[in-house]
């Protein structure tokens, strides 16, 4: 039952947030981010990893008039520890993300650089960064990293595909096995 209750209290919030939308193809992803990160859920940390610039920029482009209906956000914060892997993968993000219309380059920029924060998260990517589904996330690859999320034609899980990405990218051959499809690890790494 509390499951129920919590998922009717983010949707209802993801539709508030909905109501200030601007048009943009990921309205709805981001909508449902910042509901998700109201109530807790992920790993983003303030203003979603990004400069605080770039945080209202991405609440003004997607949800005008929003900003001053938000709650306080709850702050977390990333391994920094880890801000050379982030820009790996933010790099390997931002060689694919689409580049037309301007507003859709500048929301994949925007996306590119919270995939990548939450990439650092413990959990599942789609769960990293409060989505509510894998499907969710494999939206928001397709609309924002077309030509990479095409490459993921077995339906690897995200971050894992993307790590892989960046493994082929330096040359790196960690799996043992000689195919993904006789490895022991195989449903580890795919859906």
């Amino acid at each position: 039952m509390l499951a129920t209750v919590e998922t009717n209290l983010l949707e209802e919030e993801c539709l508030r947030i909905m109501a200030f939308a601007s048009g943009l193809s990921n309205d709805e992803t981001y909508a449902c981010m910042l509901a998700s990160w109201q109530a807790g859920d992920g790993v983003l940390p303030l203003d979603f990893g990004l400069a605080k610039e770039d945080f209202n920029q991405l609440l003004m482009t997607h949800f005008p008039g929003l900003a001053q209906t938000l709650f306080d956000m709850p702050v977390r914060y990333s391994d920094q520890q880890r801000d050379d892997e982030r820009e790996d993968v933010l790099q390997l993000l931002l060689s694919y993300r689409v580049v037309r219309p301007a507003a859709e380059f500048e929301s994949a920029s925007w996306m590119a650089n919270i995939v990548a924060m939450a990439c650092q998260g413990q959990d599942h990517l789609w769960q990293d960064l409060g989505l509510w589904s894998r499907d969710q996330l494999s939206q928001l690859m397709l609309h924002n990293f077309p030509a990479l999320a095409a490459k993921n034609v077995n339906n690897m899980k995200w971050k894992k595909f993307i790590y892989k990405q960046l493994c082929i990218t330096e040359g790196i051959y960690t799996c043992r096995a000689p195919s993904c499809e006789v490895c022991a690890d195989y449903d580890n790494c795919f859906a």
